[in-house]
C-alpha cells in the first residue's frame, strides 16, 4: 500500500498566557491525528508553534518594563512544557521569532506583492505628539460611543462591543495620556476580495470534510463582506517589512502567523530530505492536509491562510480538512481572565494524568457544540471508562493469570467472531479519525471494549478453569488478543496506557493494524493501569 503524504497544522497559541482548557480541547485532535497516521506508516508532518509578535505583547511588555522578546520566549517555553507533559509529538514546535520563520514570511511577501495582491494605501491614523509615534488600536484609550463606557481602540470594556478606533471618543494615548491627533501614514493592503470566488467554491467542496461551524463560519465571514486587508502594522515587534520605506514596520501578524504552518512545514521537509514543494502540491494525489484550532480562528484558517497560499500562486493544497472546535466552558460559564475563572492546562495536569485528559477531551470534546468541564466530570469519566471498562477487562485477565499459572498465557484458538469484530472496528475507527471525526473514533473503540467485558463475562472463565481447560485456554488466548488489539486502537489517545499493556505483553511497537498474536506470553511487572479517582486526592 503506498504511503500516504499527511500535513497536520495545530494553531499557534498566542504567547503572552499559559494554555488553558480551551487550547487543550482544541489542539489535542491533532496530536491524536498524527499518532494515528504514523501508526499507519504514512509520511506525516505535523507543526505548530508560538505566535509571538503583535500588539497585546508589546503593550505587556511597556507595563512590566521589560522587552516583548523576553515574554513571548518566556510562554514559548511554557508551552513546550505543557504539550510535553501532555505526550504531543509535535514533528516540530517553533516560535514565530525564529529566523527561519522571519526568512521565509518576508521571501513570501515579497511573492505576494511581486504578483500583485498587495498595494500601498495613505491613511489617517491616530498619532500622540507627545510620544512621537503612531499609535495601534490597543495603544488607544477612549469612550466607547455605544455606551459610554472606557473602551480601546478595537473594543468596549464595558459593554464588550468591538470598535474602530474612528468611532471612539474622546482618543488619548495609553501609554503617556496625551490626546491624540489624526496624520497621514501609509501601509501595505493585502486584496482579499479578489479571492472572492475561489474561497466560495473552497466551502463548496469541502462540504463533506470540513467541521460544521468551519463551514457557517466561514460562510458568514464571506456573506459580511471581504475587505482588503492591512498587511502592515506600526510596530517596532515583529516580521520586518521587505519593502523599502516600511522600516518602521512590521508585517501584520494575521498574515506572518498563519504562513507559519509552512515556514516550519518546509523545516521539517527540508531536514528529512523531502521536497517541500512536491509534498505540498494540490497535484500530489497522496495528499491529505488537516488544520486544527478552535472556533475563533476559524476565519484565519478558511479565509485569510487559503487567499494567502492562493496570492503566493505556488499551487500548494488549500485545506482538505477544518477540525476546529467550539468553545470549553468551566463549571458551565464561560471562562475568563478577568472573572478568575480561567483553568490552565498545567492545573489540570497537576491534577490528573495526561492520559486522563486525552481521554476526557477526546470522548467529550466540543466537536459540533460548546462543551461544559469540570473537575467533577472528568473523575466520573475516568472512573466510569478508564477503569471500569478498560482496566477492569485489562486487569482481571492478567491478574487472574499471572495468580494461577504464574503469568504464563499458553497459545490456543481465537474464536473467529471476535477476530471480524475486531478487524471491523479497526475498519470503522480508522474512517473515523480519518474524517477528523475524534468523539466517533473514541465511542467506536469504548463499544469493542465493552463488547470484550461481556466477551469475558460470557465465558466465565473461572468457571471454564475447573471444568475445561481447554475452553479456558481458549477464551483466555482470545481475551489476550484482544487486550493486543486494545493497545493499538488505544495507541493515538491513550500513549501511556498502550506501552503500559504492551510493556506488560512484550509486544511490539504500535501500529494501526490488527495484532495477530502466536505462542505463549508471559506477564511482566503487572500493574494496575488506572487507579480509582476522588476529589479528596487531588
Amino acid at each position: 500500500m503506498t504511503k500516504r503524504d499527511i500535513f497536520i497544522g495545530g494553531a499557534w497559541p498566542y504567547a503572552n498566557y499559559y494554555l488553558h482548557v480551551g487550547h487543550l480541547a482544541a489542539l489535542l485532535p491533532g496530536d491524536i491525528l498524527a499518532k494515528y497516521f504514523r501508526g499507519k506508516g504514512d509520511n506525516v508532518i505535523y507543526v505548530s508553534g508560538s505566535d509571538c509578535h503583535g500588539t497585546p505583547i508589546t503593550e505587556r511588555a511597556r507595563k512590566e518594563n521589560v522587552t516583548p522578546e523576553s515574554i513571548a520566549t518566556f510562554y514559548h517555553n511554557e508551552f513546550k512544557k505543557t504539550f510535553e507533559r501532555l505526550g504531543f509529538e509535535y514533528d516540530e514546535y517553533s516560535t514565530t521569532m525564529s529566523e527561519n520563520h522571519k526568512n521565509y514570511v518576508m521571501d513570501q511577501f515579497k511573492k505576494i506583492l511581486d504578483n500583485g495582491y498587495i498595494y500601498e494605501k495613505e491613511e489617517l491614523q491616530d498619532y500622540c505628539e507627545n510620544c512621537k509615534i503612531y499609535l495601534s488600536d490597543r495603544e488607544i484609550e477612549g469612550i466607547c460611543p455605544h455606551c459610554g463606557g472606557k473602551s480601546t481602540g478595537d473594543q468596549c470594556e464595558i459593554c464588550g462591543d468591538s470598535l474602530d478606533s474612528s468611532e471612539v471618543l474622546d482618543k488619548h494615548c495609553k501609554i503617556c495620556g496625551s490626546k491624540t491627533i489624526m496624520k497621514t501614514n501609509k501601509h501595505l493592503y493585502f486584496k482579499l476580495p479578489e479571492f472572492k470566488q475561489e474561497l466560495q467554491q473552497l466551502i463548496e467542496t469541502n462540504k463533506s470534510t470540513w467541521r460544521k461551524n468551519a463551514l457557517g463560519e466561514a460562510q458568514k465571514y464571506i456573506d459580511m463582506g471581504l475587505v482588503d486587508r492591512a498587511a502592515t502594522r506600526q510596530l517596532d515587534w515583529g516580521v520586518p517589512v521587505p519593502v523599502l520605506g516600511y522600516e518602521d514596520k512590521r508585517v501584520y501578524v494575521w498574515i506572518e502567523a498563519v504562513l507559519g504552518y509552512l515556514s516550519v512545514g518546509y523545516d521539517v521537509a527540508t531536514k528529512r530530505g523531502i521536497d517541500f514543494d512536491q509534498f505540498m502540491a494540490d497535484t500530489n494525489p497522496n495528499l491529505k492536509t488537516y488544520y486544527v484550532h478552535g472556533k475563533d480562528n476559524i476565519p484565519f484558517h478558511t479565509t485569510i491562510y487559503p487567499a494567502l497560499i492562493l496570492a503566493l500562486k505556488n499551487g500548494y493544497r488549500l485545506p482538505d480538512y477544518i477540525v476546529s472546535s467550539a468553545y470549553v466552558n468551566l463549571n458551565q460559564e464561560k471562562m475568563s481572565k478577568s472573572k478568575g475563572n480561567l483553568i490552565t492546562a498545567n492545573e489540570l495536569l497537576d491534577m490528573f494524568d495526561s492520559d486522563t485528559l486525552r481521554f476526557y477531551f477526546a470522548f467529550k470534546g466540543p466537536e459540533t457544540n460548546d462543551m461544559n468541564c469540570s473537575i467533577e466530570d472528568i473523575i466520573q469519566t475516568h472512573n466510569k471508562f478508564l477503569v471500569g471498562m478498560l482496566g477492569n477487562f485489562v486487569n482481571r485477565n492478567l491478574s487472574f493469570i499471572n495468580k494461577k499459572f504464574d503469568g504464563v498465557i499458553s497459545e490456543a484458538i481465537i474464536d473467529e467472531n471476535i477476530q471480524e469484530l475486531t478487524q471491523k472496528c479497526f475498519q470503522l475507527t480508522g474512517e473515523y479519525f480519518e474524517k477528523g471525526e475524534i468523539r466517533n473514533a473514541v465511542n467506536q473503540i469504548i463499544e469493542y471494549i465493552n463488547c470484550a467485558n461481556k466477551y469475558y463475562d460470557g465465558k466465565q472463565p473461572w468457571v471454564q478453569v475447573k471444568e475445561d481447560i481447554n475452553e479456558f485456554n481458549n477464551t483466555t488466548y482470545t481475551c489476550i488478543y484482544m487486550i493486543a488489539n486494545i493497545a493499538n486502537m488505544i495507541a493515538p489517545i491513550l500513549p501511556n496506557a498502550s506501552l503500559k499493556i504492551k510493556n506488560m505483553l512484550s509486544l511490539p511497537k504500535y501500529k494501526w493494524e490488527e495484532e495477530k498474536i502466536s505462542g505463549d506470553y508471559k506477564i511482566k511487572d503487572l500493574q494496575i493501569i488506572y487507579g480509582r479517582l476522588d476529589e479528596e486526592s487531588l
